[in-house]
């Protein structure tokens, strides 16, 4: 049989930090092992030293099948999708480079929209526990309480220790307007709690902007890079200008990141034209510079916000502004995902998200597993809730002053 062609699509990603829980059910690839793509060149590899022995993986397969307890976990579909994870997962690329069914790659092109239904909530794989990175801006997950560092350990009341990530997710999963309760450890306080939260349709807000009260500085906040946020941000900026903001705050504060090309753009808003804004250097060693195109920046000055939940295209937009010397950075060592993928499109409809290139700041530093490092750090130590746009709207100065949020403040005392 001829393997079926491989295709990579034109989006090109720096990356998400992690999953985005939806509420749609994820279906596995119904493809028997055997008729993977990778079957036309079985009979050569069973032959060849290094190649793929596919006669031993389907070995593996019928052992599993034949003998394991649980006959119901041991499906076709179930191994084939943990074999397509495990060929990513191995390469070493943890929460950036991955396998996705078609489900999932449909739910990536929702988040790229910009709506989806879930709980809003950005997960990942810690240290062998599903561990929330953050919450989504006006998500029920945000209404709840739920905050960064919070691990799950039970859905519905079922103990989802050991389990996979993909399968916690699956669990979590449902459609809007339907509940689901979920137990939570906080390590912080060794507190456990549970929280029945409704799923919702959410409508990502990538960027809201206030003029914090009392000041005249505009926090302008981007959760995620998706679709025409760039064009979002030159309409905040313009519209703070216009209501006599004198310095702004860029909030990146567990951004997961996003499309290269928003990021570029983003850094445009605050670049002159023609400024290298990331270097693309690829398995080769051989450098591609992306660079401000038409770009109308603005002159105000200019504070970052950055901690460990800031990852790939937020490092991209933090770390050229640092080079550059445009902003300063305040807050914590970002997450330290410096690849740039490229989704590959499978046979199915499924699709594997690669590293085809690492990225470098236009200093020529690598970010990769390394992270920007802030010119101030200020950590916020304990379950600290962030002043956002959202939330400060609805203070007055004397509780701004008094928010627990030490890097805005000091965000706003280095801009005054």
């Amino acid at each position: 049989m001829t393997p079926p062609r491989t295709t990579a699509r034109p989006l090109r990603w720096v990356g998400c930090l992690a999953w985005v829980l939806l509420g749609v059910s994820l279906f596995l690839a119904g493809v028997a092992v055997e008729r993977y793509v990778l079957a036309g060149r079985l009979a050569a590899a069973a032959e060849t030293p290094d190649g793929l022995n596919a006669a031993l993986l389907d070995e593996a397969r019928r052992v599993i099948q034949e003998n394991f307890v649980d006959r119901e976990a041991a499906t076709d579909e179930r191994l084939q999708t943990g074999a397509l994870s495990g060929m990513v997962d191995i390469l070493g690329d943890i929460g950036h480079s991955r396998f996705m069914t078609p489900a999932m790659v449909e739910d990536q092109a929702n988040y790229i929209a910009g709506e989806f239904e879930g709980i809003g909530a950005y997960v990942e794989m810690r240290d062998g526990f599903v561990t929330i990175v953050s919450p989504i801006d006006n998500s029920p997950a945000q209404a709840a309480g739920i905050l960064p560092g919070d691990v799950v350990t039970a859905v519905d009341g079922n103990d989802v220790t050991g389990l996979s990530l993909q399968e916690v997710v699956d669990m979590i999963l449902g459609p809007a307007g339907t509940p689901v309760t979920l137990t939570l450890f906080r390590p912080e306080t060794s507190e456990e709690l549970t929280l029945t939260l409704e799923r919702a349709r959410i409508e990502l807000q990538n960027v809201t902007w206030t003029l914090l009260p009392g000041t005249t500085i505009a926090q302008v906040r981007i959760a995620g890079f998706s679709a025409r946020v760039a064009d979002d941000l030159a309409a905040a900026i313009e519209a703070a200008e216009a209501q006599g903001a004198t310095g702004l705050i860029l909030d990146l504060r567990n951004n997961p990141g996003g499309l290269l090309s928003e990021a570029v753009s983003v850094a445009g808003r605050f670049l002159p034209d023609d400024t290298v804004v990331v270097l693309r250097q690829d398995a080769d060693g051989d450098v591609t510079e992306e660079r401000t195109d038409n770009a109308t920046p603005t002159d105000l000055p200019l504070i970052v916000l950055i901690n460990q939940g800031s990852a790939s295209a937020s490092e991209i937009v933090s770390g050229a502004l640092q080079d550059h010397e445009r902003a300063m950075l305040v807050g914590e060592t970002t997450f330290g995902t410096g690849t740039v993928l490229n989704e590959f499109g499978l046979s199915d409809g499924s699709a594997i998200l690669l590293a085809t290139e690492q990225w470098l700041t236009p200093d020529g530093r690598v970010i990769w597993r390394e992270g920007v490092v802030p010119d101030e750090v200020v950590e916020l130590t304990g379950p600290v809730q962030l002043l956002v746009p959202e939330t400060a709207d609805d203070l007055t100065a004397e509780e701004v002053a008094a928010s627990e949020d030490a890097q805005v403040l000091r965000a706003v005392e280095l801009l005054q």
